[in-house]
């Protein structure tokens, strides 16, 4: 199975900010849409990728740094300073066994999917483990299918 069967299976929809987004509206469209990434596009290229994981590391280095004196709100942060700015990216033609070697290695939950300059989508793990174990299903029904249909000596 291929990263591009895993988007089709997913369908198309997208989420996208801007790098000078504010990040309190970014984690509005994250928890409005149930989603764990945005995409971080800047005149239709992609230049970053915010995922829950920076959101929490931003709150966490502001919470420490309260501890020792006061520090801006967080309502004035922007995605730019905090998104992923060189995320791995996968290709549409890579098998699902690297694509899951590459997410592991690389500790991303949310890769983007690439054909050259091209953003195609994000694939998740959640989206791979939901396609492997829709593969995984069908062969197994096939494999009972052929041995159900299987010619008896007797």
């Amino acid at each position: 199975m291929q990263v591009s069967e895993i988007l089709k299976a997913k369908g198309g929809t997208l989420f996208t900010v801007t790098p000078q987004t504010m990040l309190s509206d970014a984690v509005i469209v994250m928890a409005e849409h149930d989603i764990g990434s945005l995409v971080v596009m800047d005149r239709g290229r992609l230049t970053g990728m915010l995922t829950f994981r920076e959101v929490l590391r931003v709150l966490a280095k502001r919470q420490q740094e309260h501890r020792s004196g006061p520090t801006p709100p967080v309502a004035e942060i922007v995605v730019n300073e905090v998104m992923n700015t060189s995320p791995t990216v996968a290709a549409p033609s890579m098998d699902v066994n690297e694509l899951r070697r590459l997410m592991l290695e690389h500790h991303q939950r949310y890769l983007p999917v690439m054909d050259g300059d091209m953003l195609l989508g994000v694939i998740s793990f959640h989206d791979v483990a939901r396609a492997v174990l829709e593969e995984q299903g069908f062969e197994n029904r096939l494999l009972k299918a052929y041995i159900r249909d299987w010619p008896s000596d007797g």
